[in-house]
């Protein structure tokens, strides 16, 4: 048995060495006040490995790989962290954050509420869960919890920028104009602000005021994006025709494709009786965003015009579609059918436009139609 010894000897060493070099989370701890934010989540990785019901070691996983922008991980360790343990403290506004880094913001909200909940004086919670509902486009959600925090921190730009776009696409337009009101205050030479502010005085019916505040913007940022669209949109609805296309003309001039434009550059042709001149900017608009409503009711008109009925009937059909409420593209069918011979649908279209209590074409004006200035907008008339 002695020739056996030496072997056994050396067994046991190696165990004990192995022993000793088994990481702790004092390791852990260790590396991270160092900044090694690598290193401690690879210890951490080892320990959840070792023991998959820790969630303080998930939780502290996570973290490190957020602090390396590994948010992907970081989430899935959270998540972990969140079934053995949910009230690990700042686990949900952690889990949150990462989230919300990644633009996942739905489920941000959902674990900054579960945050707030917990704790209903965090700041940081309040605030992350109204830029989470401003990303996921709730904007009457975000104007809740972002305009306390804004108020209590008047000279954070940023926010009270967020929250005047908030209350604008929320269509809480005193409350969007008084933050516009005070952003320009504080910069009285940003288009931008100018631009939403002449947005929310649309919204409000104040036509002139709105005209002046896209001019100041014209003024300080020419080339400033939607600015002559925006513009051109208000002579547009003041039946300043001339005006109007010469706004577009320069949004066109700087975005050869912006579609609003090229549609409402369609219908000022088309309203000046220049129906050849008109087709090609609403084809051009349709072909850029295939849901310009008042593309295809002139696009309609005029090929009911033309007695183009085929044409008239597939660009009145598809406005119809794109909002059954508005009488323009109805009362066209109407016209349409009653044309075609077809006295029963003519009639049931016509009843339509009754029920509505609107003139034909009234419903083409109102607010300034949605451009890309919203997040992620594609909605527009």
């Amino acid at each position: 048995m002695r020739p056996f010894l030496p072997q056994f000897a050396l067994l046991l060493l190696c165990c004990s060495c192995a022993l000793a070099q088994a990481p702790t989370p004092a390791d852990a701890l260790a590396l991270e006040q160092q900044q090694k934010w690598s290193q401690a989540a690879q210890v951490w990785k080892q320990l959840t490995d070792r023991n998959p019901n820790d969630a303080a070691g998930f939780a502290s996983l996570g973290l490190d790989l957020a602090r390396q922008q590994k948010y992907v991980g970081a989430v899935s360790a959270y998540r972990k962290a969140l079934k053995l343990n949910p009230k690990l403290p700042g686990l949900q506004l952690n889990l949150g954050l990462a989230e919300f880094k990644q633009g996942h913001f739905p489920a941000a909200a959902t674990a900054l509420c579960s945050a707030l909940k917990a704790d209903p004086s965090s700041t940081q919670a309040r605030t992350l869960l109204g830029m989470s509902y401003y990303g996921a486009k709730k904007f009457e959600l975000a104007s809740e919890y972002l305009e306390p925090i804004a108020n209590a921190d008047p000279n954070n730009a940023e926010l009270h920028q967020m929250l005047a776009q908030s209350c604008l696409w929320a269509k809480k337009l005193t409350c969007a104009q008084e933050q516009f009101r005070l952003l320009l205050q504080q910069h009285p030479d940003s288009a931008p602000t100018h631009i939403l502010m002449g947005e929310a005085y649309d919204g409000l019916g104040k036509t002139p005021e709105a005209i002046a505040e896209f001019q100041a913007a014209d003024k300080i940022s020419p080339k400033e994006p939607n600015l002559h669209f925006g513009l051109g949109y208000l002579y547009w609805k003041s039946q300043q025709y001339d005006q109007a296309r010469e706004e577009f003309e320069r949004e066109l001039a700087n975005d050869p494709n912006h579609a609003q434009a090229l549609a409402y550059l369609g219908d000022v042709e088309w309203k000046n009786n220049r129906p050849d001149a008109a087709i090609p900017y609403l084809q051009r608009a349709t072909h850029a965003k295939k849901d310009l409503r008042i593309a295809y009711v002139d696009l309609g008109a005029i090929y009911l015009q033309q007695k183009k009925y085929k044409e008239a009937q597939a660009a009145l059909v598809r406005a119809v579609a794109l909002d059954p409420s508005q009488p323009d593209a109805h009362y066209q069918l109407g016209r349409l059918y009653q044309a075609q011979g077809n006295s029963a649908a003519a009639a049931a279209e016509l009843s339509k436009v009754r029920e509505l209590h609107t003139k034909a074409d009234q419903t083409l004006a109102g607010k300034m139609p949605v451009t890309n200035t919203a997040p992620n907008s594609t909605v527009s008339k």
